[in-house]
């Protein structure tokens, strides 16, 4: 018996095409660009290097981790829970299973939220409340692109908490953090409050990539529009005259938040993409 092909190892380009080809079968438009994030994550470097040692040859070790991640990743695991962290706002923040990863959609809402600071008569912003924080990636951002905010995460799970009380230690945010459903454990007003709540009805087609992440993040009642709906009564009782409220829903759900919000005292400010900005009157 010739033993040998037991000693041999992929090198990196044969990893890589075998790896792509495989992701690309199961319709993954991403498969070579995922075959790179998972192999330079096993081996600690960048995928540049991947480019320019396409021939060194992978260890036994690296080959069976960057195996056992490819079997996740055809499994629709999404890419970054495989590797642990997702960019926001050029920033990374570490993601599990217990926070939904963050979207480009999201970071619009921190350019939004910049814009309304940069106004020339907007009033002096003191707290910033988001709620539904899971990794924490908005608040986070917020209390780093502007350090005077006195910044409080909220969220409903304590896992998620944990992950935003890490990533807010790693990114060096002082922010406070509190288990919450919506408002209920945060009696004080707040000047601005940021939100990406579950908006998601069960009956709508999800990716597969979807169905990994946390339901409790994703999925609300009466067309998705529950938890918003009773975040803006929570907040109308409790927001300052100006007071901000931005929220993100899917597109199709904007007019009728609005309309609801109006009924609460808000006036709406704008929509930029998935992204409803609000005014407390």
């Amino acid at each position: 018996m010739n033993v040998n092909w037991l000693l041999q190892t992929p090198a990196i380009r044969d990893w890589l095409r075998g790896a792509s080809t495989s992701l690309a079968a199961i319709g993954i438009p991403s498969a070579r660009l995922d075959a790179e994030i998972i192999l330079a994550h096993t081996i600690h470097k960048p995928r540049t290097y991947l480019h320019a040692h396409e021939n060194d040859l992978l260890s036994h070790r690296e080959r069976d981790v960057a195996d056992a991640r490819l079997e996740l990743r055809l499994d629709r695991v999404p890419i970054a829970y495989i590797i642990g962290h997702k960019e926001f706002y050029g920033r990374p923040f570490r993601v599990t299973t217990a926070t939904l990863i963050p979207r480009p959609e999201s970071e619009i809402m921190i350019d939004v939220l910049k814009d309304l600071f940069a106004k020339p008569n907007a009033p002096t912003y003191a707290t910033l409340v988001d709620i539904g924080s899971g990794s924490g990636c908005l608040g986070i951002t917020a209390k780093l692109e502007y350090p005077e905010l006195s910044v409080t995460l909220l969220d409903i799970s304590n896992h998620a908490l944990q992950i935003a009380a890490f990533n807010a230690k790693k990114l060096h945010a002082d922010v406070d953090l509190i288990q919450s459903n919506l408002l209920v454990q945060y009696p004080l007003p707040s000047d601005i409050i940021l939100a990406n709540l579950p908006y998601v009805d069960s009956s709508w087609e999800l990716s597969p990539e979807i169905r990994h992440e946390p339901a409790l993040a994703l999925f609300a009642e009466r067309n998705g529009r529950d938890l918003i709906e009773k975040l803006i009564i929570q907040a109308s009782n409790e927001q300052p005259p100006r007071g901000l409220l931005l929220l993100e829903a899917d597109p199709w759900q904007h007019s009728n938040i609005i309309a609801f919000a109006k009924r609460y005292s808000y006036h709406h400010i704008e929509t930029r993409d998935y992204i409803i900005a609000l005014s407390k009157t």
